[in-house]
Parts: C-alpha cells; structure tokens; sequence
C-alpha cells in the first residue's frame, strides 16, 4: 500500500472524481434520522437513513469505511488519486436547517481528517446544509479555506429545488469566489423515502433509471435555467455522463431553436455552448454511450469516474479518450495542477 504517486516514466495518473465515503464520526451525527450502521437477526447488514432502510451493503471493514482498505484497493485498481465525496443518502436536505448544518460539520472535519492522512492520494468534497443557503455558503467557505477542501458536493434537487432556482445562486456566486467546482449527483431518496412513482421501486430502477433521469434534469435546468450565463466562473460536474442528455441532446438543441420559453441568449448561442461548459465524469459503463457523450459534450470536460467500491463499480477510459487527457480535464476541474507530477 502506497500513500505516495509513483508512476512509471510516460504514465500519466488516474484520478477518480467519482468517490463515495461513509465516515464512522457520522453515524447517528443526524440524530434520529441516523444514519445507523448494523446487522439484521438474520445476519444482514444494513445502513439506515430515516425511515429507509438499505440493506445487504457491507460498509464496515470496506474501502468506504476503512481508509487503508480504499488505498489498497487504489493500488490494486491502478487508481492514483481520489475525490472523497458525501454518501448520496445522507445528504440529509429535509433535515431542521439546525441540524443538518451540524451533520455537515461534523462530517466535513471527519472527511478532512482522513484525506489529510493521505494527501498524495486523497482529496475531499464537502457537504453542505442546502436548506439554508447563507449556512451553506459558510460552510462551504469553512470547508475549502480552513479544511482544504477541493470541492463542493450537492444532489440534482436540493432541499427540492431545481438547480436554476434564483436562491441557489448566491450559493453559485460564493463558490465561484472560492473557485472550487460543484459536483451534482443524484440521491435515491425523495423528501418522503424512495422515489413515489411505484414503477421506479422494482428492480431497483431508482437506481438503474431514477439516477439518469434526474442527471439528466440537471443538465437540463442549469442549460435552460440560464445558471451558466449568470455564473461563467462556475464549474459544474454532473455524474454518470449526465444521464441521458447525451442521447436527447439533439431534441434538447431543436427546443431552444423552436419552444418559447427559450431566451434570447440561449436561442443566440444554441444548447451546445453550454452543454460543452458542463463537466461530466465517464462512469456510463458502456463504450457507446461514452462515444455519444465525447461526441455531444466533446472531451475537454470529461473525467474519469468509477462509484469506487459501489454495486456498479468500475470504469474505463473508452475508446478513442486519452487518459493522460482526463487526468488533465481532472486535475484543471479541480484546480489542482500538481497532481500531474510524478512524485
């Protein structure tokens, strides 16, 4: 197990931007709402969040608990660098403003804590209490310049709004004071549980389908909301190759040409200007469906991603994507340039 980057002459590092954390300091930091960690009679893990109980995950003992495991599953995976960010079902937006702002700090220093042990491989997203905006952005103030955090994380409606709402944006601006990026990645649960349409609850479609969808309803909010005109110096990550934009890009580009709603300065520059301004990470699992989303969204903001020790876990480059170029896309995203050196 190695902390430090020893690459090969001519191997540029891989840096994973898609990874989850469950962090022993958190449980039972949001009160009754948990989250808790424990085993059925039956001998079945669970993770509670809430009323919703996720079970069969063994977070105990594996890389998302135990950070010396994740490195040395780094190692074995070839992953050099990764960006710690909050588990999805506990970003606890429903939560008393009060209490999710000290949910967020606890799990912020306890984040901290452990990308600070490991700084040639870790970095760290920090969560934040989007129920209250001016708390968030105090927090998200803390957590880059007193923690060194290198991001911030939030899910595709927070606290049930859509991501172009007006009062996310004094958000929008700090962050881009801070310049730091904002990573977007959906939670399976709504403000009452999993999702309310019955159909998303077999086969696990909340996961399979729910996550494109509202992926894919991000892109279109910060697109058609005009979030990217109000805020140019705002990076955006969307997880998972932002859904299906990709694949509804071209009905998505004829309804700014053609529907009313569209303003005069998305009309003028058209859905791909700034569609190609989002960031997007490459975890879609599939060689074309990646090839669709290089060939809509370009490659100058695409980021390798895994959902590191996740159910679906893994990915890869694809065709045609040079890893040295998403290494490069990473390290610009994250403004972190040093972590292309070989050291």
């Amino acid at each position: 197990m190695s902390d430090h980057l020893e690459l090969p002459p001519g191997r540029s590092p891989v840096i994973d931007v898609h990874a989850h954390a469950v962090l022993e300091v958190s449980l039972g930091a949001a009160g009754a709402a948990g989250p808790e960690l424990g085993v059925s009679p039956d001998g079945t893990p669970f993770y509670r969040v809430g009323g919703y109980v996720l079970n069969g995950v063994r977070y105990a003992g594996s890389p998302f608990m135990d950070v010396g495991v994740r490195i040395a599953a780094m190692d074995e995976a070839g992953v050099d660098v990764q960006l710690l960010s909050p588990n999805p079902l506990t970003y606890f937006d429903r939560l008393d403003p009060g209490a999710a702002v000290a949910y967020a700090r606890t799990h912020n220093d306890a984040l901290a804590e452990t990308v600070g042990k490991h700084p040639a491989r870790l970095l760290g997203a920090a969560q934040l209490p989007v129920q209250d905006v001016p708390a968030s952005i105090a927090e998200a103030r803390r957590a880059v310049r007193e923690l060194g955090m290198a991001a911030v994380y939030i899910g595709t409606d927070p606290a049930g709004r859509t991501l172009d709402d007006p009062g996310l944006d004094p958000l929008y601006e700090a962050l881009a004071d801070l310049d730091v990026p904002l990573f977007v990645h959906p939670s399976p649960l709504g403000p009452d549980g999993p999702p309310q349409d019955p159909r998303l609850r077999r086969f696990d479609l909340d996961l399979l389908f729910g996550f494109a969808r509202d992926e894919t309803l991000a892109v279109a909010a910060l697109v058609f909301g005009g979030v990217l005109d109000r805020h140019p110096g705002l990076d955006v990550c969307v997880s998972h190759g932002g859904g299906a934009a990709a694949f509804v890009a071209g009905r998505f580009a004829r309804a700014v040409e053609k529907r009313p709603w569209a303003g005069a300065k998305l009309r003028e520059n058209g859905f791909e200007h700034y569609y190609r301004r989002l960031w997007f990470d490459t975890h879609v699992h599939d060689d074309l469906s990646l090839h669709l989303l290089a060939e809509h969204a370009g490659t100058e903001r695409l980021v390798f991603g895994t959902n590191f020790a996740g159910w679906d876990s893994g990915a890869h480059e694809g065709p045609g994507l040079d890893p040295a170029v998403l290494a490069a896309n990473a390290a610009r995203l994250l403004r972190r340039p040093d972590l292309l050196e070989v050291r």
